[in-house]
């Protein structure tokens, strides 16, 4: 298999969400429990972007080969929440603070896009696209990035979200089902993690994740129009 220019730009930049965005998303789950009143994760080094404190072998390594991949899990202590809120109510908003600060992201890096398809070089790069698609200008070495560095994010988000223990999605889905369900989950992890890895490693997610991932990346696109209209 011979890689191209745009496969090591893909590879670089999960790379750089390993050491840059992972960070930010156990970042975002440990601030959300602290505001909740639960310093655990403060005590124990995790309310931090060094990537160090955060990376996990695996998951880096099968966001690197796949695109999607996980941190290490910020510790919470649901007993330390405030009592505004219940505890399930707690532990479903630090999940979903993972998430949402991916799709923040790549949404941030879709405004960058959106002023990049003003620059010459994005103009100077679909010139020589029409002739050449392989050609690796200074634009669309941008344009590879910024591409990649949305979709990644975008894909963490929505894999994160999927309802299957350890990822954030199994806690927000705790918040409605009951304790016997949950008691359930538990007892069975094992062999659902088991599954899970199994259909990601087998591709088999691939087909609805990607759908998902595109749906929400012209979602974003879509409402970061006005940025060529007011500036174009």
């Amino acid at each position: 298999m011979t890689l191209t220019t745009a496969d090591l730009l893909q590879y670089l930049t999960r790379i750089g969400i390993i050491f840059l965005i992972l960070p930010l998303h156990e970042f975002a789950h440990a601030w959300a429990a602290h505001k909740l009143g639960d310093d655990t994760a403060s005590y124990q080094g995790r309310m931090t972007l060094n990537p160090l404190a955060h990376v996990d072998p695996m998951g880096a390594l099968l966001l690197l080969l796949t695109g999607f991949g996980w941190a290490k899990p910020v510790p919470i202590d649901p007993r330390k929440f405030n009592r505004k809120h219940s505890m399930r109510f707690g532990v479903a908003i630090t999940a979903l603070a993972g998430p949402l600060s991916n799709l923040l992201a790549a949404l941030v890096g879709m405004i960058f896009f959106q002023f990049f398809t003003l620059s010459d070089l994005f103009q100077e790069y679909c010139q020589v696209y029409e002739s050449n698609p392989n050609a690796m200008t200074s634009g669309a070495i941008i344009y590879i990035i910024l591409y990649y560095f949305i979709m990644i994010n975008i894909g963490l988000c929505v894999f994160n979200l999927i309802p299957i223990p350890p990822l954030d999605g199994s806690k927000i889905l705790s918040y409605f089902t009951s304790g016997r369900f949950d008691r359930w989950l538990r007892q069975n992890q094992m062999i659902i993690s088991i599954a899970f890895m199994v259909l990601i490693f087998t591709g088999l997610f691939s087909v609805p994740l990607g759908y998902l991932t595109t749906w929400v990346f012209n979602g974003l696109e879509y409402i970061t129009r006005w940025i060529p209209a007011v500036f174009g």
